[in-house]
């Protein structure tokens, strides 16, 4: 009878345990997401894998206002256009309600995910396939939803524009910009917004300079649908500056 009582107060420590750390992971998550969303992350899993993978780390966090409207642009038009509108995720239910009647239709995009959920996996989570992208989904779900309940569209796409690698090693439009172009974000053409944003989701393989096949085909495709987007009333409410 003590042996079994023993046992059962071993296994009620070990709930309040897990209860206790899931908790403290909790609260901790929660107050890191709302720093983020006046202060720039201090680093990411990502950036510190390119820096320890040999690749380096250079990165030059720009606000809002310095982030060329063409950037802005591109972004969406590749990666997420239905951004505006969506809570996060990209259900079916939002393919219904895209087609206003001041509306041009917009889809999905290229990417895989949306923006808010490529912003959540690169600022709080890691990269990779395979099984990690299964335990990823979890908290990536989480991450997603209280960035899109805290931080709004704006900050969501100035971060993700901010830390996103797009070059081995290079993290961030500003970072992006100097290397390829010799100019700063704010300053980028249609052009060479569009070159940069092409070399997503692999940017390692993707390059932009020298440009490889895939970023050459990609880019005018890219162009082709910021022209589209171009006077959407949600799209230009979005990427306006104050």
């Amino acid at each position: 009878m003590a042996k079994a009582t023993k046992k059962r107060s071993g296994i009620g420590r070990f709930f309040r345990f897990v209860f206790r750390f899931i908790l403290v992971l909790f609260i901790s998550s929660a107050l890191y997401i709302f720093m983020c969303r006046w202060v720039m992350p201090p680093i990411t899993i990502t950036q510190i894998g390119g820096w320890t993978g040999g690749y380096g780390m250079h990165r030059d966090y720009v606000s809002w206002n310095n982030i060329s409207r063409n950037v802005k642009l591109a972004a969406l038009a590749s990666e997420d256009q239905l951004f505006p509108e969506h809570g996060g995720f990209d259900w079916k239910s939002i393919d219904k309600s895209i087609n206003g009647p001041k509306k041009k239709k917009r889809t999905r995009g290229a990417g895989a995910s949306t923006i808010s959920q490529q912003t959540a996996k690169n600022v709080f989570l890691w990269q990779g396939t395979g099984w990690g992208r299964y335990v990823r989904k979890a908290p990536e779900f989480y991450f997603t939803q209280l960035i899109e309940w805290t931080w709004g569209k704006k900050r969501i796409l100035e971060v993700y524009l901010n830390v996103i690698e797009m070059g081995p090693g290079i993290f961030g439009i500003e970072a992006a910009a100097q290397k390829y172009f010799h100019k700063h974000a704010k300053d980028l053409s249609r052009s060479e917004a569009a070159m940069i944003i092409a070399c997503l989701p692999n940017p390692k393989k993707f390059s932009v300079a020298p440009m490889s096949h895939r970023v050459s085909w990609r880019y005018p495709q890219i162009m082709e649908q910021m022209n589209n987007l171009e006077g959407d009333e949600d799209i230009e409410a979005l990427i306006k500056t104050p």
